[in-house]
């Protein structure tokens, strides 16, 4: 192998983002109760320090799709904001495709595209392909090159009809899928997205959905997605990290995490005539008529193995297996260190 080839290799290997005990710190002037000029509260000299990121480390690597996932306040937003540039940490280090967000900005901006759910980059009165126009100028794409990619974005994305229109005039919906194309335009190697689908109806969340499972799997774009609707986690992510009060809960796959707090399924059998049902390895938790519930460990027993039982013994008229929603146990979790549950 060649000193090129080696080194090229040595940097597909390498993790795109790395982050090893991240802290972030804000100084807050303490408020004092009094009068000062008719104000019942003011400013003092002293400040509070809070710490919203507290000790995160973890490795990205080249192609991953990662959900990083937590409570209002928990840290995530501060964390972009650092590896995307815009924060400097107070402590730890991170890189991004091997430069330091905050100290190599330009840099850095050429290996990263970022969307906001609530926050557009595009011009506001300026036709849809304008803004492109201009992205594509300020990022510096060949003309040839970024034609051919507009042309791929914009079937992919279905936005042909609203290219003209200025962006003032678009639904929410129009106006991400022209967010993301925007981001996309110049090809960077990592996709940072966060809340993509907040306001969303269902039609336009899929939409979105499909192209950021597209851009993953066909261009190996590396994304992170932070997001409340966790139907986005559970069609797109195979690993989270779940970070709470600044530090890292849980990182790892998405399947092992639905394994260690959710190892139950239920099994829904609609019955011919009424009847109790009785199977080793699962439990009746439910009966309303013919219909029964029964539950069952994944780990202990496979479900194959209990629908062939009950089927074996009854009529059946239909059946479905219930898994577990990733809400409800991201729910639990936060239950049980006493977090709101809610996206609140």
């Amino acid at each position: 192998m060649s000193l090129v080839q080696e080194a090229a290799t040595q940097t597909a290997q390498r993790p795109l983002v790395r982050a090893a005990g991240l802290v972030k710190e804000f100084r807050r002037a303490k408020r004092i109760a009094g009068r000062l000029g008719g104000l019942r509260t003011f400013l003092s000299r002293e400040h509070d320090v809070i710490r919203a990121v507290d000790d995160v480390s973890f490795d990205i690597g080249n192609g991953e799709l990662v959900g990083y996932l937590g409570p209002n306040g928990a840290g995530k937003s501060t964390t972009i904001k650092m590896l995307t540039g815009i924060l400097t940490p107070t402590g730890g280090t991170v890189s991004v495709a091997g430069k330091d967000p905050s100290r190599e900005r330009k840099a850095n901006a050429l290996n990263i595209g970022v969307v906001f759910g609530q926050r557009s980059q595009l011009w506001w009165d300026l036709p849809l392909r304008e803004s492109f126009r201009a992205v594509r100028d300020l990022y510096g794409v060949p003309l040839r090159e970024g034609d051919q990619r507009q042309r791929e974005l914009v079937e992919l994305l279905d936005m042909e009809d609203f290219l003209d229109a200025p962006v003032r005039q678009l639904s929410l919906g129009q106006r991400m899928r022209g967010d993301l194309a925007a981001a996309m335009l110049y090809q960077p190697r990592l996709l940072f997205l966060d809340e993509p689908t907040v306001g969303l109806d269902l039609v336009a969340k899929q939409r979105i959905r499909e192209f950021v499972a597209h851009e993953n799997a066909e261009r190996g774009t590396t994304v992170v997605l932070t997001t409340h609707d966790l139907e986005d986690v559970e069609q797109l992510c195979r690993r989270i990290v779940l970070i709470d009060h600044g530090r890292v809960l849980y990182d790892g796959a998405l399947s092992e995490l639905m394994a260690q707090y959710a190892p139950h399924r239920d099994l829904v059998v609609t019955l011919a005539e009424p009847a109790d049902v009785t199977v080793a390895g699962a439990e009746q938790v439910g009966r309303e008529g013919p219909v029964v519930t029964l539950r069952f460990r994944s780990d202990q027993v496979r479900a194959p193995e209990v629908i062939a039982t009950v089927t074996a013994a009854h009529a059946v008229v239909d059946l479905s297996v219930v898994e577990p929603r990733l809400e409800a146990v991201i729910g639990r979790i936060y239950t049980q260190r006493g977090l709101p549950v809610g996206p609140g």
